[in-house]
């Protein structure tokens, strides 16, 4: 997801209720940061889900 940011992936998981995804971190010495995670509902991502994921990652990086 380079939307977010560099170095951010996606996963995604489909259960009897609902599609599920995850955004994760993977250059970061610490190991995997799984950082935001929501139902998807539609299919594109929403932009308000990419800008929460920059936010937390940003948070997570900065601290």
């Amino acid at each position: 997801m380079s939307s977010v940011a560099a170095g951010v992936s996606e996963v995604r998981v489909r259960g009897e209720d609902g599609t599920y995804r995850a955004f994760y971190y993977t250059a970061h010495a610490g190991g995997i940061i799984v950082f935001h995670a929501f139902v998807k509902k539609t299919h594109q991502t929403p932009e308000s889900e990419i800008e929460i994921g920059r936010k937390r990652l940003k948070e997570i990086l900065d601290a």
